[in-house]
């Protein structure tokens, strides 16, 4: 039985964290009116909870490339 994330999907879902890690402490700095609460803090926390995780959880490597199926010219295409 193989497991369902590689060890691509677990960087990816650990960058997230950081990012909202991130996001939080902009959050947290004073003034709370200043640039990084209310502009930097909410941009780093939509990236981390709506587009980094969900692309750790969805990613998936390509498989092998299987070769085309080749088409047979048994028989002459009738016109």
């Amino acid at each position: 039985m193989a497991l369902p994330f590689t060890k691509r999907n677990y960087q990816i879902l650990g960058l997230g964290l950081l990012v909202i890690i991130l996001g939080y402490v902009a959050l947290g700095q004073s003034p709370w009116d200043g640039t990084m609460p209310l502009v930097v803090a909410p941009i780093l926390l939509v990236l981390g909870y709506c587009v980094i995780i969900p692309l750790g959880i969805l990613y998936r490597e390509k498989s092998e490339t299987r070769p085309a199926p080749t088409v047979s010219t048994d028989q002459p295409p009738t016109s």
